[in-house]
């Protein structure tokens, strides 16, 4: 093992870091709700509180860990640009952050990502290359770019900074709840490679030692929830689908997993109708549009995946952008 992998192995995200993002974020990222339907109380027989990021800038919580990094760029990086790869999400994240500085910013996206997010970064100005993610690995394309523009990459998830910008969320989350009066029993968030729940799962923990951290992800896609059983970091059958396209990382980052070995309970995996019944019960309960991939933490406690009677339950709702077919399938689901 090379001194590089062992420093990710042992890698710690500073809640002081978490701190500094969220001064630095300040002027630009949304502090989101905090809703409850006592509809939903009363089905789950819990009290869940449910951060909506989907009313986040872009469209989901990717905003704020993008815009956390773009803001420590030097002047000749900010020059030579920024490029990322991503199913959407991410993407829209750094092309409106970019935007906002006047960077130029090139994204890798998968063909077959949904329309709002690629038109949404395209609309904020960034340069888009499409890929095909069954032959073509994003990765690569994207070093290629960065090597022949001399641009800066700034990864979806597996970055001290994109994380810190992250768990952003969790520390507003427990600013809302000290207000409320309440700390959570339980804390669910999606994981796609682990940047938001080990944020989230950071700034809780700091906070609140005793709330119990579950990540959340598509049945197809449990690499986070084998890697937690086997303690190392598992994979994701190529041929793997899921209706959660934020959600589909072939295995879990190396800086991430280091984080959430350390600060989760698990992981809870929900199949695709279990998602499409959440985005459901999340427009017809809190009037929520919401992603399939932002719809897994409250799909996970319809499903029944967790003992929750009597407690209080926060969930995140990560994100909201989501084709309009789609959403006519969850509501006809």
């Amino acid at each position: 093992m090379t001194d590089s992998e062992k420093n990710a192995e042992n890698f710690v995200l500073p809640y002081a870091d978490v701190v500094s993002a969220a001064q630095r974020l300040l002027p630009y990222a949304i502090r989101t709700p905090l809703l409850e339907s006592p509809a939903l109380n009363k089905l789950l027989g819990a009290r869940v509180l449910i951060k909506n990021e989907a009313l986040q800038r872009t469209g989901s919580f990717k905003f704020r860990g993008a815009c956390n990094r773009v803001l420590q760029l030097d002047p000749k990086q900010k020059k030579n640009g920024i490029v990322a790869w991503s199913s959407g999400n991410h993407a829209q994240g750094v092309a409106a952050a970019c935007a906002i500085f006047g960077i130029p910013a090139t994204i890798v996206m998968p063909a077959d990502a949904p329309s709002t997010k690629i038109n949404g970064t395209k609309a904020y100005g960034a340069t888009v290359k499409l890929y095909d993610r069954k032959k073509e690995n994003r990765e690569t394309l994207g070093c290629e770019i960065a090597d022949q523009t001399g641009a800066t990459i700034v990864p979806p998830y597996d970055d001290h900074q994109v994380m810190a910008g992250q768990g952003t969320i969790g520390m507003e989350i427990m600013e809302q709840t000290r207000a409320l009066g309440v700390v959570p029993d339980f804390m669910l968030a999606s994981c796609s490679g682990g940047g938001l729940i080990a944020g989230i799962a950071t700034a809780v923990k700091e906070k609140a030692p005793q709330t119990t951290v579950y990540a959340t992800e598509p049945a197809e896609f449990d690499d986070l929830a084998r890697s937690l059983r086997s303690g190392k970091r598992e994979s994701n059958h190529p041929e793997a689908q899921s209706i959660c396209d934020s959600l589909q990382a072939v295995t879990p980052g190396r800086l991430t997993f280091a984080v959430n070995k350390r600060l989760l309970a698990g992981s809870l995996a929900v199949g695709d109708r279990e998602v499409l019944h959440a985005m459901k019960t999340a427009f017809e309960m809190l009037k929520l549009v919401l992603e399939p991939g932002g719809a897994c933490p409250l799909a996970a406690l319809l499903s029944g995946k967790l003992d929750i009677e009597g407690k209080t339950v926060v969930i995140v709702c990560s994100g909201g952008n989501v084709d309009a077919d789609m959403f006519i399938r969850a509501l006809k689901s």
